[in-house]
């Protein structure tokens, strides 16, 4: 079944680390507070691996961060000195139980545990190539496949750190990763930086998080962003890095501005709220149009929507009200939901567009039928016109590092023009910010930014084709 919300983008995967320096800071409780805050980067699965004295514990299951841990679960759990939590959406791997994280592994040079947020783009040639030599996989996913390069590089290496820095060429794509070992915590981000990572600091305690928010949930103080390339070792000497693999050119995803990250958080230097804002400024400038109101559809599109306002003069006004009872991973039981999929969701708010010229500001257009149905409920809640504008260039072009979009197939502005796009729509008028435009909203970010799935010009090596394979069809097909 789909999820209610199929015409978005999905989110990306949440990866949070902790080392416990001193006896106050509870490392459960800690990794529990920060995937809360990093609930948004993925619904399907969370889990958590708590170090006891160099003994693993592990919990990871299907569902939401407060379905999974709850209050006995996270009593019975051991206090431990390290801790590693991760919540997932499925990028690469379907959505069972044997792929959910962190992965634990047992080793002969002793246990690890992985975590990782991102995407392989060589990871079918990686398990092909582990298995013709006889290594066993236990999930569909390219976790596995991370978790296996790096103990076999291990077999050799005199550290964990050094293994993981061994492993790093070998892996291609996007990865953020958190590695737990008996006596020490690793993050590694891959040399391009697709994916966020940072360091902060809870009390004496270091932790290592995908996002600045969940450090803040968590209690703690950002730090600085892991480099691209960067290894981060965390031990009882305290904290030092490995540069062996930086310096190359940068391309973080530019939707971690426009959808993925949390407004509240700052990404290499750039505030995901203020870029937001000066995508809708920018869209006001290429896209001006005579209207009464702005609004914005929740939450993603309500910054820009902020920014167009502020930039055109318009006002700005609440349009929708979100039910804030049903999650991201909400399943449509019958044909009936699946026709009404935006009226369980929002609900417009007649007061604001009853009559008035709308300016409906998105973060992007994907496949069209939620946009369409938005759309709708204006006309029927009164609007008397209603101008679409996306925050976003139009979505053309697969992304094969950690975007859950693998085809062209389904992409309505990559089948249709600008105004066969307005009239399935229904709008009277439609605009897309250019993607001139969007390398600009990210003031002050350090890093570069891809723009592949707009321009289909990407930064690394992309696969010949992606499919499933066989392997993870029949995991899914017999998983219960």
């Amino acid at each position: 079944m789909k999820e209610i919300w199929s015409d978005k983008v999905h989110e990306e995967c949440g990866v949070f680390g902790v080392y416990r320096r001193g006896d106050e800071l509870d490392v459960v409780s800690t990794t529990y507070y920060a995937l809360y805050a990093l609930q948004h980067r993925g619904q399907e699965s969370c889990g958590m691996a708590v170090n006891d004295d160099g003994v693993f514990y592990k919990r990871r299951e299907l569902g939401l961060v407060n379905e999974v841990f709850t209050k006995d679960v996270l009593e019975s759990m051991p206090r431990g000195n390290m801790c590693i939590g991760h919540c997932r959406y499925a990028t690469t791997g379907t959505p069972v139980r044997a792929n959910a994280q962190p992965f634990v592994i047992r080793h002969v040079k002793g246990p690890m545990a992985l975590a990782h947020n991102g995407n392989l783009t060589n990871a079918a040639e990686l398990r092909e190539e582990f298995e013709l030599m006889g290594g066993i996989f236990h999930s569909t996913s390219d976790t596995e496949v991370i978790a296996y390069t790096i103990t076999r590089e291990r077999l050799t290496a005199p550290s964990i750190e050094k293994a993981v820095e061994n492993a790093m060429p070998k892996l291609k794509g996007a990865y953020s990763l958190v590695v737990m070992s008996p006596r020490k915590l690793i993050a590694a981000r891959d040399p391009y930086g697709f994916r966020p990572l940072c360091l902060g600091k809870i009390g004496d305690s270091d932790v290592v998080a995908s996002e600045s928010c969940a450090i803040h949930a968590a209690g703690g103080e950002f730090v600085r962003d892991i480099e691209p390339g960067e290894i981060v070792c965390i031990d009882e000497n305290g904290v030092h890095s490995i540069r062996t693999h930086c310096g190359k050119p940068t391309s973080l995803c530019v939707f971690e501005f426009v959808y993925i990250a949390r407004p509240d958080s700052v990404v290499d230097g750039a505030s995901v709220h203020r870029a937001r804002r000066r995508a809708g400024a920018l869209l006001a400038l290429e896209h001006p149009v005579q209207a009464d109101v702005v609004i914005g559809v929740p939450d993603s599109g309500l910054d820009a929507a902020l920014g167009y306002s502020q930039q055109s003069g318009i006002p700005y006004g609440i349009g929708f009200l979100k039910n804030k009872y049903i999650g991201r991973t909400f399943i449509q039981p019958s044909q009936q939901l699946r026709e009404n999929t935006v009226r369980i969701k929002l609900n417009p708010i007649a007061d604001t567009v009853r009559g008035k010229r709308v300016v409906l500001v998105d973060d992007s257009i994907v496949r069209g039928t939620t946009s369409r149905q938005i759309v709708q409920l204006l006309r029927e809640a009164g609007a008397t016109e209603v101008h679409f504008l996306s925050s976003a260039p139009k979505f053309l072009y697969p992304c094969y590092f950690g975007v859950d979009v693998d085809s062209r197939e389904n992409l309505i502005a990559a089948n249709h023009s600008t105004e066969e796009m307005r009239q399935m729509l229904g709008v009277d008028s439609l605009g897309f910010l250019s993607v001139d435009g969007v390398k600009k909203i990210a003031e002050g970010c350090k890093l570069d930014l891809c723009t592949g799935c707009f321009t289909g010009e990407y930064p690394a090596e992309v696969p010949a084709s992606p499919h499933k394979s066989k392997f993870e069809k029949k995991i899914s097909e017999s998983a219960d």
